[in-house]
């Protein structure tokens, strides 16, 4: 069942950060950047656990640093006495609990010196209790280390629109905490959601989907919340909604989705964030989307039907499918189902619901053909694919022939004994597949009846006609022919002719002289007789349709003529003429090769270019005189071969041999030390280039040019697409980092120019400065770079200033960070 986002999300969204440690967990705020935003003056429990960067060196004057830490934000929305009372949820007296309070109106990076802190040790001051905070009986700023002071400093007067940032930290101990505040100063609420105000679950309801964008079976489709935006803003000024993958994106605020998405998962939770951006305030809820894809139906088997003749041709591989019977097995076993059913023939059309087939289609291209099925659940709107294949099976092959026998019995009556079975390759074609049976009628070869004995049948007419039932044994399909058994009293001789196709168009029909035939047709017959020619024998023995003594076959390659021989208008005698055009070898007439003259003296192999076929039932004449199948050459040129069969027809073949080299890099050009570096390659050669960075497996692209390119040192590899080889080349990129931070972890510790190295520019000078133009270091170009100290001492966090002159000639001046 398909349901409205807005209609099902209605479930109470956290508060801010809703004091509860699973929101906490999903995006640590141990850093002042990820701090969270105090809403609202509840009291609350949290826990900490782990530290990010460390950032309170120097800022204290408690002698505190961060351990288990965790970082709020106070924005003050009347004004008032800012004051808390911190309790561990253990009493024992070793859980130790710290805090520093900055402001008011710091920022991130720059949070000066805490104006509140304690760090006093409750079991190193012998005190009764563990808490610690604000309050307004205490006159101290600050308490601490160790066994200083009661754990309470005084409490703050904080003026509205003012921000602070408490850090607090747990040293000690592992167990969370609750916070109660105790000051008259009050936070800003945080937003309301209209539509959730009866619902105390986080997490909504799911929302069930089918997929209902194309492909339509990946389980992706999209997702419009923009009517559940309008609902949720109900129409306040300062409330924005946005969606995200993640709850640590949503608590964070990166990476919205925006109103209207696609979902990238079948199973996948949605966070959603109202935000009040006056107050920075925000609420949070999720909800689980589930796309699906119609699958309740078979899938169908290929469909195989025998060719017909409904258009005059049983042969074209064009017949019809009845698409009724595929829709059954579709829904068969699925007795509800109330599904539409289309049938198209590509998936794009599927998708789209286009050009959908007839029920009852005639293919009109040849098969096998897929079928894209497009099934749609008209209850649920759930829409589905599948696919099959539709299969013309070809009729088999049954010629019409006749087959003429002699009058042996000495008794010229016109009747004798056939064995009908020898003319059986005649009317197969020699198809090892296909069945024959004999029947003295048409209707009894239709409905398999009276089958007759074909190896010795004695005819009853002269001519006499029995038909053929052919049947193929793998797939069934039947055909019929017509054999007409002829007896002739008189004889003349049956000859043959053959030609090679070389009329330039190689589809086995050629032009003969027939009179080429006459002396073989007359050998030993009587002087005086005449010869016409006919397509047919049954023409021939009827004098109808002659035909001249030039002809150009009708049926490709073999066919058989037939010579009437005539004494005074009388048939002497009909003699077969077999009119063979013999096929050209079967070569690639034209090709194209490479090669490497950088692998010279190696040799490449030239072929015949045979197709399907034995290089040995073949003759060959090369350009260059030699008289095998393959040459070796280790030259460019263009190379000549005379293929000719066994029946001496032949073909030509040209080889084109074009040059190919590896890459000579002729210049490298970078441009350097801006926000987009490229490196643009200059070569020279006969080859076909790709070019790659810093991997000899690529990725290559077609492009001389790399853009985007990070600082540092790189090879450029430069292969020949022709597989004549690979050329590389060193480049130097010079960049300056934007900040480094020493702190010993072997990342980022150092700063130093980028792209130097004692191959590019090693006699370049580099200086660094403090804020105020003080010089620090000059560095070494070739060093591991500058620690971030002077004269032994830790520079603090801060921006610095370098200038570079490197031995090009250029000359760079900027500032970077260094970061504690």
């Amino acid at each position: 069942m398909t349901n409205s986002p807005n209609l099902i999300i209605k479930a109470t969204l956290l508060v801010c950060f809703l004091f509860y440690s699973t929101l906490i967990l999903a995006q640590e705020p141990n850093d002042c950047q990820s701090s969270v935003t105090v809403c609202g003056n509840s009291d609350f429990s949290l826990d900490v656990n782990g530290v990010g960067t460390q950032e309170l060196n120097n800022s204290n004057t408690c002698g505190g640093q961060e351990n288990n830490s965790i970082w709020l934000e106070v924005n003050i929305a009347t004004a008032g006495t800012l004051a808390f009372t911190l309790t561990p949820s253990s009493s024992n007296i070793n859980e130790d609990y710290d805090f520093f309070i900055f402001g008011p109106n710091v920022s991130c990076g720059n949070i000066g010196q805490a104006i509140r802190c304690s760090t006093t040790n409750p079991a190193a001051a012998n005190q009764g209790n563990n808490r610690t905070g604000l309050n307004t009986t205490s006159t101290e700023t600050s308490e601490g280390p160790g066994q200083d002071g009661d754990s309470f400093v005084s409490a703050i007067d904080v003026l509205a629109g003012e921000s602070y940032f408490i850090v607090i930290d747990r040293p000690i101990g592992n167990s969370p905490f609750s916070l109660e505040w105790t000051g008259t100063a009050t936070f800003p609420e945080a937003p309301s959601n209209p539509i959730t105000s009866n619902i105390t679950s986080t997490s909504l309801p799911s929302i069930n989907v089918c997929d209902s964008t194309a492909p339509f079976n990946d389980n992706i489709t999209a997702f419009d919340f923009t009517d559940l935006t309008d609902e949720i803003i109900n129409g306040e000024s300062d409330v924005v909604v946005t969606y995200h993958t993640s709850e640590s994106d949503a608590n964070i605020n990166v990476n919205p989705l925006g109103p209207t998405f696609n979902n990238t998962a079948r199973n996948e939770t949605v966070y959603i964030r109202i935000e009040n951006t006056t107050t920075g305030c925000y609420i949070i809820n999720d909800v689980d989307i589930n796309v699906s894809a119609l699958t309740e139906f078979n899938t169908p088997s290929n469909y195989n039907v025998c060719d017909d003749d409904l258009d005059g041709d049983d042969q074209n591989g064009i017949s019809t499918f009845d698409f009724n019977i595929k829709s059954q097995e579709i829904v068969d076993g699925f007795e509800s189902a109330n599904y539409a059913i289309s049938y198209h023939l590509s998936q794009a059309n599927a998708e789209s619901s286009a050009a959908p087939l007839a029920l009852n289609y005639r293919n009109a291209a040849p098969t096998p053909t897929e079928i894209f099925v497009r099934i749609q659940d008209l209850d649920s709107g759930c829409i589905g694919f599948t696919v099959f294949n539709i299969t013309v099976d070809p009729k088999p092959i049954a010629n019409d022939v006749t087959l003429l026998q002699c009058d042996e019995d000495g008794i010229p009556e016109g009747f004798t004994t056939f064995n009908i079975t020898e003319i059986n390759d005649d009317i197969t074609g020699g198809d090892p597949d296909l069945n024959i049976a004999y029947y003295l009628s048409q209707i009894d070869a239709e409905n398999e009846e009276n089958a007759i004995d074909g190896n010795a049948f004695e005819n009853f007419f002269n001519p006499q006609v029995i038909y053929t039932r052919v049947t193929n044994t793998t797939t069934n399909c039947v055909n019929f022919s017509e054999v007409t058994l002829e007896v002739s009293t008189t004889a003349s001789n049956n000859t043959s002719l053959e030609l090679c196709d070389t009329d330039g168009t190689e589809d086995g029909f050629m032009e003969f002289n027939l009179t080429d035939a006459n002396d073989t047709i007359l050998t030993g017959s009587p002087s005086g007789l005449d010869i016409m020619y006919y397509e047919t024998y049954e023409d021939a023995l009827i004098e109808n349709n002659p035909i001249g003594t030039t002809f150009t076959n009708t049926t490709p390659y073999n066919q058989t003529i037939f010579a009437r021989v005539e004494n005074a208008n009388a048939c002497y005698g009909i003699s077969s003429i077999d009119l063979t055009v013999f096929k050209l070898p079967n070569i690639d007439t034209t090709f194209e090769t490479q090669y490497c003259l950088n692998f010279f003296p190696e040799t490449i192999t030239l072929n015949g270019g045979l197709i399907d076929d034995l290089p040995n039932n073949y003759y060959y004449e090369w350009s260059t005189g030699e008289d095998t199948n393959t040459i070796e050459v280790s030259a460019p040129g263009t190379y000549t071969v005379r293929v000719t069969n066994t029946n001496g027809c032949f073909k030509d073949r040209t080889i084109s041999v074009l040059p190919s080299n590896v890459a000579t890099v002729t210049n490298i050009e970078v441009v350097d030390a801006t926000q987009n570096n490229s490196i643009t390659v200059f070569v020279s050669g006969e080859g076909d280039y790709e070019y790659a960075l810093d991997d000899i497996n690529g990725p290559y692209q077609n492009s001389t040019t790399f853009e985007n390119v990070e600082p540092g040192l790189y090879t450029v590899y430069i292969k020949d697409k022709n597989n004549c080889g690979i050329t590389d080349t060193l480049v130097s990129v010079i960049g300056f980092p934007k900040f480094f931070t020493p702190n010993d972890d072997d990342n980022n510790d150092y700063w130093q120019v980028k792209g130097i190295s004692s191959l590019f520019q090693p006699n370049s000078s580099v200086f660094i400065f403090d804020r105020y133009g003080k010089l620090l270091v000059e560095l070494d170009p070739l060093s591991v770079g500058w620690d971030g100290t002077f004269n032994g001492e830790l520079m603090p966090t801060s921006d610095y200033w370098f200038k570079v002159k490197l031995q090009d000639g250029r000359t760079f001046t900027n500032h970077f960070t260094l970061k504690r």
